[in-house]
């Protein structure tokens, strides 16, 4: 899942940004020599650097596009293997889908398909059908059979995303010019929202080919409103499809700078080398900027987000082979007080890992353990054996770079330290990024700070990935599947049986039913403590206009406009 890339794509492995030379070639010698002169001057005063500088979209030719700041970096934007966030803030404005979602809603609509499916009655098989008059940006007309070609391109090709389809679809065929047929292994109900990740896009045939490993990281060729014209280490820059179906976007297009940290996007922000600066920003920046918006004149943009910060706690290694230890730490946690120490309020406490927005969502870890009851941490400790002569001693691993983890682990230690005198030790640590994921999955850490980012706008997905388990035992754990990988190496019987019900039950008020006993079983065994539901952020300049952040597609930058 996208656990494990989102978090490459930090501060930490983007490399350093650098202007384009071929700016400062149209430019005179002798502004050339002035301005090497200034930056020269600047170096030595200690003011931003040239990732910092003047904007790139200063020029007359590039006034009416959009220049976007982030310091995530893609990988790769081949659709069949892309699998971080950062590819797919790209891939939303560059691809179509068969289905995307309304604007501020997890509701799903067409997009290149013409009408929600059509589903058998065992809920096995899908009919599609999809929209006559499109084309790719290299010309090639789009049909079923393109379609098809996509989504069993995503299948056999590889790519790291390629499980979210191998394991559900047995095949996929155009059973018309204009008609996709798509049949399903074992029933999958949220199979329609699974067809609007940003993976599933459309992209030619004739600019791709099926194959194990046959990639094509620099290029894109779809049918969404904007098309690639370049991609490189520190710059990525989309122009407006001029023969797109759908309505052509009320901007020039996109340019997209890769900075190196979150300073420098800071600062490339406030001093209007960008026009949008989206992910990400530290909790001290945000609100530096939203306390600066008023008089600097720029917009604050706000929105819930669909992702979930949790702590995963190793059903195998002591202390937390015991039920009762992590309960205790289930009720020590006070998400008040780490929302606004540590998240300056920008957050909202999770009691689930499925977020509230969801209407299966029920907050059972509020009602089993409320905040920082240490009444209830006492007595569970107790009845665990540990006292202040044998407290519950444990570590809590968090990646290298993170500071608000890091402020997390700081700040559950001194809670802990403060309110019980000695009954429970907790020591902060932290690895490299690279080497934090690796041991998480071999069983190395006694407890983990974890974020995760859906792939696709469903209940399932917060509960699969993350607690089901393909091989194990309650007596020995989970040796193979999600929880191992996760690093909470839980397994449970009747869990599982929970998690194969909603998967296949295509009743709303029953699924909702099993969603609630599955929550309430994760409340009791504690394997996971979901600790917040963070806010996002993004911050534009005060002339842009409709700049909007989606909880599932991010920021609509297709919707934006700026005047010329």
């Amino acid at each position: 899942m996208w656990l494990i890339a989102k978090l490459k794509n930090s501060m930490d492995y983007i490399n350093r940004f650098r202007f384009s030379s071929n700016r400062w070639w149209s430019i005179s010698k002798f502004l050339a020599l002035s301005v090497c002169c200034c930056l020269l001057v600047i170096s030595c005063g200690g003011a931003p650097t040239k990732e910092q500088g003047s904007s790139p979209s200063s020029g007359t030719a590039d006034s009416g596009r959009l220049v976007v700041g982030t310091i995530l970096k893609p990988r790769t934007l081949d659709p069949a293997d892309a699998y971080e966030l950062s590819a797919s803030n790209i891939l939303n404005s560059l691809c179509d889908r068969l289905y995307t979602y309304k604007a501020d809603s997890p509701e799903l609509v067409p997009q290149l398909a013409t009408e929600l499916p059509q589903v058998s009655e065992d809920g096995l098989t899908y009919t599609i059908p999809v929209r006559e008059g499109v084309v790719f940006h290299d010309g090639t007309s789009f049909n079923a059979e393109a379609m098809a070609f996509s989504l069993n391109r995503f299948v056999q090709n590889g790519g790291k995303p390629s499980s979210l389809l191998v394991d559900v679809v047995d095949s996929v065929e155009a059973s018309g010019e204009y008609e996709l047929t798509i049949k399903l292994k074992n029933a999958f109900a949220p199979f329609p929202s699974l067809l609007a990740f940003s993976g599933m896009c459309a992209v030619s045939p004739e600019a791709y080919e099926i194959g194990g490993g046959k990639f094509q990281p620099k290029q894109f060729v779809g049918t969404g409103p904007y098309k690639l014209t370049e991609f490189n280490a520190n710059s990525i820059k989309l122009d407006v499809f001029a023969d797109y179906w759908g309505e052509k976007p009320p901007n020039q297009g996109l340019n997209f700078q890769i900075l190196t940290s979150s300073p420098n996007l800071f600062n490339s922000f406030t001093t209007g080398a960008v026009d949008i600066a989206y992910q990400t920003f530290d909790p001290d920046q945000i609100l530096s900027l939203k306390d600066k918006a008023a008089s600097a004149g720029w917009q604050v943009i706000e929105a819930p987000s669909n992702n979930i910060s949790y702590m995963v706690l190793n059903t195998k290694l002591t202390p937390f082979d015991q039920l009762e230890a992590r309960q205790a730490i289930a009720a020590l946690i006070d998400r008040k007080l780490i929302n606004e120490r540590v998240l300056r309020s920008q957050a909202k406490p999770a009691y689930s890992l499925i977020p509230n927005g969801f209407e299966f969502s029920e907050p059972t870890f509020q009602t089993a353990y409320g905040d920082g009851d240490i009444t209830k941490v006492k007595e569970l400790l107790a009845k665990a054996g540990f006292t202040t002569e044998k407290p519950l001693t444990f570590e809590i691993w968090y990646p290298s770079g993170s500071a608000t983890r890091e402020q997390v682990a700081s700040t559950l230690r001194e809670y802990a330290a403060k309110e019980l005198e000695g009954l429970v030790e907790i020591q902060p640590q932290t690895v490299d990024a690279s080497s934090y994921w690796k041991q998480l999955s071999q069983g190395v850490y006694q407890s983990a700070l974890v974020d995760w980012y859906p792939d696709f706008s469903d209940p399932d997905n917060f509960i699969h990935p993350l607690v089901s388990c393909t091989k194990g035992s309650e007596a020995n754990g989970c040796e193979a599947g999600a929880s191992q990988s996760q690093g909470s190496f839980y397994y449970s019987d009747r869990m599982n049986e929970l998690i194969e019900q909603q998967r296949t039950e295509q009743d709303t008020a029953a699924r909702k039913k099993i969603f609630a006993e599955i929550q309430t079983l994760l409340a009791r065994d504690v394997p996971l403590i979901p600790l917040w539901q963070p806010k996002e952020y993004a911050f534009a300049k005060q002339e842009l206009e409709n700049v909007k952040l989606d909880p599932i597609l991010q920021l609509r930058l297709w919707e934006v406009k700026k005047g010329t």
